[in-house]
């Protein structure tokens, strides 16, 4: 018997994201993150989110990362938009039923290159976000895990 999501239903997955989640990511042969992400309320349809990590570059160098995007409420996901003056959509997330996940994708064009996102969100209550990108500028697949933090 497959176990009861903790996301709910595609239109309440938006209010789970609310909060601190600690971050993993591996960018393929490029690099590899840990950090932390943040999903805070600016209104009830909308989350701020920034992430904050170290970025461990394939040839050993280190350097701090952050990145920030807004996340609009919208029937069945959500939409996800750069973080800049005026906002610019970057990929809108329908929700749907996959086995015991719920999940969404979404494809942006970034002349030339193309960024096919795909987002899962697991039955333990954490949730991945995975993009792969190509064209003649990039080629690379860009997976990341979000567990909620805990309390000290």
């Amino acid at each position: 018997m497959p176990r009861i999501s903790p996301w709910g239903s595609a239109d309440e997955v938006f209010n789970g994201l609310e909060g601190t989640w600690d971050l993993v990511r591996t960018i393929e042969k490029q690099a590899t993150m840990a950090g932390i992400a943040v999903f805070t309320p600016q209104h009830a349809t909308m989350l701020k989110y920034r992430e904050d990590g170290r970025i461990r570059l394939a040839d050993g160098k280190e350097l701090d990362a952050h990145r920030q995007y807004r996340f609009e409420r919208a029937a069945g996901g959500f939409a996800v938009y750069f973080e800049e003056e005026p906002p610019r959509l970057f990929h809108r997330i329908r929700i749907v039923r996959d086995a015991d996940a719920l999940a969404g994708s979404a494809t942006h064009l970034c002349t030339p290159d193309t960024y096919d996102s795909a987002y899962r969100f697991l039955v333990d209550g954490s949730f991945t976000i995975r993009h792969t990108v190509r064209g003649p500028r990039k080629d690379y697949v860009s997976a990341t895990v979000f567990r909620r933090r805990r309390a000290p």
